[in-house]
């Protein structure tokens, strides 16, 4: 047992480096010491040096590849591949290759090796993972395919393991040579015993990669909200139309990282067109930006007076055969003639395009152009936000035309504007709401974090203290005794919090309908009952049971009715004040024609506040200022395991008169099926 101060080098303080997977090393301590506590010496040398990788390193990449080193040169093969894979059905994967010293500089094959080679000369491919699944092999033989087709050499014999992290598969460990070589059954088990420690390296990686995600759609969320309170301001200002124009184009294709922008303005010769007929029109630039290499932020605009006809033009023609609709090509090239574009597109340059009709009042005014270089996938969220820089526009344009004209069509265009911008404040109101509920979040994972370190951390330190006073010379029977009922508590409390996880997890994925058995139910709560007697006594409270006289017979899940009642009464010992008497009560009702159970619970307590009440069920949520010990696990497994027997809980909280305490009720109502109605 001395391995528990040996297997993982102590933390202080989390690391300021590498805060994506390092911040929570003191949560996965206690995961890595139970994987160290049966591991032989030279598994338990590797599985700290692992560690100590996962905890100094400073970045993800660097990190796999100083553990693909350690395992490459523990087991002296002569390639070590890692692959991790991001998510439990994601295809994103991140490989690290090491190869031994005398394979670097080796020119890459033109082709890597044969997937199908591979598996026919058996037993190329061996797996330390017993027992192995299908869903294992197809993990291993998608790794190869993926991190080793630039390895120097054909591959001779493999030794894989899958490793998972959470009961999910997460990553894949190779270890190669390029020689035929015969695995032996220690450097399998090897690998098996380090298989749990680099699955936490891994999913260090994927909580990397998901945090720069995360960083990157924030900053894309951060450039667009620029983008709107600069076209917020430019609508607000003085400037003329194409002075105005020349800026949206500018900051609408630079935050949306487009190659190059431009602005069209149509001019009817005819407007006595029909819907869907090309118009006779000609197309004028009014705004251009291209981008450029050097540190100038936007080029400066040439030729502005260039214009065209529609009739010219097939791809602005898509917009009014399309009902005003985006038109959006991945690549214009592959189009059998790309003649039929008007040369002011630059096609042969910019080949990918999205053009946005400006529209209103089923007019088209114009055109926004954004065009890149390469094929580009338009996000559901950027193509909104250029049909909102579009309506912008197009207000805009009109606004211009017809400042000059009647004064009531001045009212109308500037009532438009103004819908416009209370779509953008609640645009902003919507923001701001979701930065309020990411940071309530932020605090359920600190409150999360902070009970399951003390639940985890206090038992186990109380089981290595025990540990170290059994070893003591000299202890006496009794001590020894005592020590080892110390172990036997703590061990139970751990296994009790993990069972617990594992029901609400159960509970909460899809399962069967529960396992009905009639029951006495006026004797099953005296039974429960009568075990809370010596917990009442302890803190002084009485328990007053309310039973009907003739028996209730229910239909229910006997497991799990006896953990709901025994939840309810911990909860209420628990939260009483001291000589205070707890209330249950059972009764019948029929309610629509359904034979119901009611179950109450009451017991006398400081209250509980409309806010609490609304999360008090919710995992490891705790009452504000309840410092009584716990991980908030009890009522969430409650209220899911009454809704697995298909029934209802409550609770009120009914202040006493005169008293600064209220009486607390949790009522739950069960259905009462009959043995011909069972589910």
């Amino acid at each position: 047992m001395g391995l528990l101060s040996e297997g993982v080098p102590e933390m202080k303080k989390p690391l300021s480096s590498a805060p994506h997977y390092v911040d929570d090393i003191d949560r996965l301590q206690p995961y890595q010491v139970k994987l160290m506590q049966h591991q032989e010496e030279p598994a338990r040398e590797l599985v700290q040096k692992i560690n100590q990788t996962i905890a100094n390193s400073s970045a993800t990449a660097l990190m796999l590849q100083e553990i693909a080193q350690l395992l490459g040169v523990a087991f002296q093969v002569d390639c070590c591949c890692l692959v991790s894979v991001v998510g439990e059905t994601s295809q994103e994967t991140t490989t690290t290759n090491w190869c031994a010293d005398e394979y670097l500089g080796l020119p890459h094959p033109e082709e890597m090796f044969s997937m199908e080679q591979l598996l026919m000369h058996s037993p190329v491919l061996q797996c330390a993972a017993q027992p192995l699944t299908i869903e294992d092999i197809s993990i291993i033989q998608n790794s190869l395919v993926v991190g080793c087709q630039y390895l120097p050499l054909p591959i001779k014999a493999v030794l894989a393991t899958p490793t998972r992290f959470c009961g999910n598969n997460n990553g894949v460990i190779n270890l190669i040579k390029f020689q035929p070589y015969e695995w032996s059954e220690s450097e399998k088990q090897l690998l098996k015993e380090v298989e749990s420690a680099c699955a936490i390296a891994f999913s260090g990686v994927a909580q990397a990669q998901q945090i720069t995600h995360q960083e990157q759609s924030l900053q894309k969320s951060k450039q667009h909200q620029s983008l709107i309170k600069q076209l917020t301001i430019l609508s607000r200002s003085n400037l003329e139309l194409n002075q105005m124009l020349q800026l949206v184009i500018a900051s609408t294709a630079e935050s949306l990282q487009a190659d190059r922008g431009l602005l069209i303005q149509l001019k009817y010769t005819d407007k006595t067109q029909a819907k869907k007929q090309i118009p006779k029109a000609k197309a004028t630039v009014s705004g251009e930006w291209t981008k450029v290499i050097q540190s100038s932020r936007v080029s400066k605009p040439k030729n502005l007076d260039q214009s065209f006809l529609i009739s010219d033009c097939g791809l602005c023609q898509r917009a009014f055969l399309d009902s005003g609709k985006p038109v959006i090509f991945d690549d214009y090239t592959e189009q059998n003639d790309t003649s039929t574009a008007t040369p002011l597109l630059a096609i042969e340059k910019f080949p990918a395009v999205l053009l946005v009709p400006l529209e209103s009042q089923g007019i088209i005014l114009g055109f926004l152009v954004l065009q890149q270089a390469v094929t580009r996938s338009w996000q559901a969220a950027e193509l909104n936000l250029v049909e909102m820089v579009c309506a912008q526009v197009s207000n805009a344009i009109i606004q211009s035309q017809t400042l000059s004209g009647v004064q009531s069509l001045v009212k109308d265009r500037t009532a438009q504007l103004q819908s416009s911008l209370e779509l953008q404040a609640k645009l902003n109101e919507r923001t701001r709401q979701y930065v309020e509920q990411l940071r309530k979040l932020n605090e359920l994972k600190d409150e999360f974090l902070s009970n399951m370190s003390d639940r985890l951390r206090y038992p186990l330190t109380n089981m290595l203290m025990s540990i170290k006073n059994l070893r003591l010379p000299g202890i006496a029977p009794e001590r020894q005794g005592r020590y080892l009922d110390i172990l036997e508590q703590e061990c139970s409390k751990e296994i009790n919090l993990i069972n617990d996880l594992l029901t609400l997890q159960k509970l909460e994925s899809p399962h069967e309908a529960p396992q009905l058995e009639s029951i006495d139910l006026n004797t099953r709560i005296q039974d429960i009952a009568a075990s809370f007697e010596k917990k009442f006594a302890e803190k002084g409270l009485k328990i007053s049971i309310d039973l009907p006289e003739e028996s209730l017979k229910l239909q229910t899940e006997l497991e799990s009715f006896d953990r709901i009642l025994q939840e309810l009464l911990t909860n209420a010992c628990k939260y009483s004040e001291p000589d205070t008497i707890i209330s249950l009560e059972a009764s019948h009702r029929l309610d629509q024609q359904i034979d119901q159970v009611i179950i109450k619970v009451t017991n006398t307590g400081r209250a509980i506040s409309e806010e609490e009440a609304t999360y008090i069920f919710d995992k490891f949520r705790r009452g504000k200022g309840r410092w009584t010990p716990g991980t908030g696990l009890g009522l969430a497994l409650v209220k899911s395991l009454v809704q697995h027997l298909n029934g209802a809980i409550a609770v009120e909280s009914l202040p006493i008169s005169d008293s600064e305490q209220s009486e607390i009720c949790f009522t739950l109502t069960l259905p009462q099926f009959s043995d011909e109605s069972k589910p």
